[in-house]
């Protein structure tokens, strides 16, 4: 598992940008800036640690540069977040079974 990548998908701002990107096809710091609660300034370090961990790519265009999803890093993530919640939901499935079983002793318990 790579902490460095669940740590930024962690945040909620970075998630939206990743949706924003998603639906756009690509954006920069401004355009981005402009749709979400957050100074550009913010947006751009989001972005810095988005393209760190492979998330997004960035062109430069100009004095700005355009960010867009990778998608296959995306994918990775995608499946590794399931790969998380099978493992999980296996476990929780176990830990409701024990649970039934150790009511039902109880009860048998209280009944004898």
């Amino acid at each position: 598992m790579n902490d460095d990548l669940w740590s930024a998908i962690g945040d909620p701002t970075r998630r939206t940008m990743i949706d924003l990107l998603l639906a756009g096809g690509s954006g920069t710091a401004t355009s981005l800036a402009e749709k979400l609660p957050v100074t550009r300034q913010a947006v751009a370090k989001h972005l810095a640690v988005l393209d760190r961990v492979g998330l997004v790519t960035a062109k430069p265009a100009g004095r700005e540069r355009h960010y867009q999803v990778d998608e296959a890093q995306l994918a990775k993530a995608v499946a590794q977040l399931a790969s998380v919640g099978a493992s999980w939901d296996a476990r929780l499935r176990r830990i409701k079974r024990l649970a039934e079983a150790i009511e039902r002793k109880s009860k048998g318990d209280q009944d004898g």
